[in-house]
């Protein structure tokens, strides 16, 4: 009868070792913590599988989704993209290999760019992206509706705490971050060359579509810095691409120099403001490189590809390194340089000084010359 019991016995204390080496607690028989945790990362590896990834950051196998929507294909746009892609490829994120870009572009069409950000919105991407300021209102609208946190990055925007993206440049907060291409610097250093190199100037014209926040803000500031030279801002409003030749045409006898902000509705129809500018001896300046590189005489700006290159570095961040938006401040344009185009100044009938070419900064990149 001892015998039995102790038998009895043994077999209960080799049953409650078995018990908490197998992750148990004896005193309440829950899982331990150490026990969830491996669970929990042996059926996050288990789900990896079955998804095709790896979180190895050296060996990333995983393949990732993302949704890009651009509100119209323009140099400066589609050179922000390129720059996006390129960061990612650089970090081993390389579409055709192991990213799929959802692309959309909505052609200037508001109906049409609702559509994509709904669309972005309700589908399964790990990351969506939008450039422009018109395409990221909706996007991060729609999300907002559908109460998804997927995390959207958005670039080529002027004013993002206006519009309403982030709380801050510096904390932006909540799932939404990305690049602004707006340094207000630039605005007061082109107004003050304007007033300074352009003789008996008074007013300057500037065709604007006023539904775009971003286009409005810049007009605001340029308005503001040429009063304190006693030069008045006109206006032509539009309201799509093909009004801006007419709107241009408006004005030719009340200015004496064209000026265009970061519009994405006057910038895609740019061409036809130059041929106005050179038919009638009327320099236009403008607010980006690209611009001044179609044929525009100047501006304060940058290279959109670098600063696409800097919203694809934050989507390295998210995607690679787990990164949260609401970690990564706003990224604002770095290396702002006077940007001349010579050619367009002499067909717009503007006498290029050395005064005016000993602002360029590095001439063998800013001074164009043919």
């Amino acid at each position: 009868m001892r015998k039995a019991l102790l038998i009895i016995l043994s077999l209960a204390f080799i049953f409650a070792l078995s018990a908490c080496a197998s992750g148990s607690d004896p005193a309440n028989n829950t899982p331990t913590n150490q026990a969830l945790n491996e669970n929990h990362a042996n059926n996050a590896d288990e789900s990896r599988e079955n998804d095709g990834q790896t979180n190895d950051p050296d060996t990333d196998e995983r393949t990732y989704k993302i949704g890009i929507t651009q509100y119209l294909e323009h140099p400066s746009l589609d050179a922000t993209r390129e720059g996006i892609l390129d960061a990612l490829k650089e970090a081993g994120i390389e579409e055709g290999v192991n990213l799929v870009v959802d692309y959309h572009t909505a052609q200037a069409d508001s109906t049409n760019n609702l559509s994509i950000a709904n669309k972005l919105a309700g589908g399964d991407y790990d990351l969506v992206i939008a450039i422009s300021t018109p395409s990221s209102i909706p996007l991060a609208q729609q999300l907002e509706q559908s109460r998804k946190d997927t995390p959207m990055l958005f670039a080529a925007v002027t004013d993002p705490v206006h519009a309403g993206l982030v709380d801050s440049l510096d904390n932006p907060g909540g799932h939404i971050t990305g690049a602004a291409d707006f340094d207000p610097q630039s605005i007061d250093l082109l107004m003050d060359f304007i007033a300074e190199h352009i003789p008996g100037i008074e007013k300057v014209g500037l065709i604007i579509n006023t539904g775009e926040p971003n286009a409005r803000v810049m007009a605001d500031q340029a308005k503001e810095a040429l009063a304190k030279h006693g030069i008045e801002l006109i206006e032509a409003q539009v309201t799509n691409t093909s009004e801006v030749q007419q709107a241009a045409q408006s004005l030719v006898g009340q200015v004496q120099a064209f000026y265009i902000t970061l519009d994405n509705s006057v910038v895609a129809a740019v061409n036809a403001i130059i041929q106005i500018a050179e038919a009638e001896g009327i320099p236009l300046f403008a607010a980006d490189r690209d611009t001044v590189e179609g044929g525009a005489v100047a501006a304060y700006g940058f290279d959109y590809y670098e600063h696409g290159y800097q919203a694809g570095e934050m989507a390295v961040e998210i995607l690679k390194n787990g990164k949260s938006p609401a970690e990564l401040p706003v990224r604002t344009p770095q290396n702002l340089d006077l940007i001349l185009n010579m050619p367009a100044a002499k067909a717009q009938g503007v006498e290029v000084t050395d005064e005016m070419i000993r602002k360029v900064n590095m001439p063998e990149l800013n001074l164009i010359e043919e």
